[in-house]
């Protein structure tokens, strides 16, 4: 069996390529695979691996040319093995290409997490041989790959996995978040993370004055926004639409568990580039009614009317009208939620994710 070291930068939830080395070190260790964790060393999931008795070892990953790395890399991988590396991010990627360059023996497998087209310059690090395997997490990336020349043969599908153990909502403190974020206990909250434009947050704040003056109660937290300048910024645009009392904007947390319990329901208004968002997932684990964009690879995980609600991107009424429907229909929205969480207990497990990595580490290792 095939030594799998999983290698990953430092990243923000829901894009860690650090934590998702971790998440899937941890699950495919217990399938059998010795596998160990490259990740910098603030790495967050560096205290995860040790709880959890995940090999893990430093290693920088400053830059798509962190040359010192790439020795590091080949050098761990020259002798013993079979070895797999999996890149979960693009610094990773290139840090094994080159790696593998320096005379480092293994199978590469790479994800890929977004529904962006894949650059031109890009296209050569994904097409080539030194590639076994290129991990799309969604149909939708899948078509990305194809579409810049990756063989189709070298193209997997494997859905992200969530922590059901972590994600479950008798272990969380949705009470105790709502009181760290200062949002009132009787507020009905709406919960949106990224703090990219075309993740949306942008078009849900336009949104918010429509809601409120359906549901008067409700308060929107902006999750993941890290700049401060940034966050005042996004207060004033909120003060000039009449909305600053009604929204808190938080730097990303360690609790996200914690957050997301303590929302009436999580919203995904993104427009672009994104695969399967992992908050709605999460937050679908949680047992809580969600709203999408029917863009990138969120129609893969929720199901207009059965799991969630979709709504088209770039579109604040229809929007704001989607969550007023929740808000009011609460029978709606508590059956939304229950097949929420059985779509994720379904086939958007760790164990599901880690049952098919195993076979396309077997294949790759056998030049399958």
């Amino acid at each position: 069996m095939a030594a799998v070291i999983q290698v990953g930068e430092r990243g923000f939830y829901p894009a860690d390529p650090a934590r998702q080395a971790f998440e899937t070190a941890l699950a495919v260790t217990r399938l059998g695979f010795a596998s160990t964790v490259l990740a910098p060393a603030d790495a967050a999931p560096a205290r995860g691996c040790e709880e959890a008795g995940v090999a893990w070892r430093p290693l920088a990953l400053r830059s798509v040319a962190d040359l010192p790395a790439m020795r590091e890399l080949a050098r761990q991988t020259r002798q013993g093995g079979p070895f797999v590396v999996h890149a979960h991010g693009p610094v990773a990627h290139a840090v094994a290409l080159g790696a593998a360059a320096l005379g480092g023996r293994f199978r590469l497998v790479v994800t890929r997490a977004t529904t962006f087209p894949v650059p031109l310059l890009l296209r050569p690090a994904l097409r080539t041989r030194r590639v076994s395997r290129v991990v799309a997490t969604c149909m939708a990336v899948r078509r990305t790959l194809l579409e810049a020349g990756v063989e189709p043969a070298r193209v997997a599908v494997v859905l992200p996995g969530v922590d059901l153990e972590r994600l479950d909502p008798r272990r969380t403190r949705p009470a105790l978040a709502r009181k760290e974020l200062g949002v009132p206990p009787a507020a009905r909250l709406l919960v949106q993370v990224g703090t990219r434009d075309w993740q949306g947050w942008r078009e849900l704040l336009q949104a918010l004055p429509t809601i409120r003056a359906a549901c008067p109660e409700a308060h929107l937290l902006l999750l993941g926004h890290d700049s401060a300048r940034h966050r005042r910024w996004i207060r004033t645009l909120a003060g000039e639409i009449g909305v600053g009392e009604a929204l808190t904007i938080s730097a990303l947390r360690d609790d996200i568990a914690d957050v997301l319990a303590a929302s009436e329901m999580v919203v995904d208004a993104s427009w672009a580039g994104n695969d399967i968002p992992r908050a709605l997932a999460d937050a679908m684990a949680l047992g809580k009614a969600v709203i999408a964009t029917a863009t990138g690879g969120s129609p893969e995980l929720v199901e207009d009317g059965v799991t969630g609600l979709l709504v088209p991107p770039r579109d604040p009424a229809t929007l704001a009208a989607a969550v007023v429907r929740l808000f009011h229909e609460v029978e709606l929205s508590r059956a939304l939620a229950a097949a929420a969480r059985s779509r994720i207990t379904a086939g958007f497990t760790m164990e599901h994710r880690a049952a098919q990595l195993a076979t396309l580490y077997t294949e790759a290792v056998a030049g399958a």
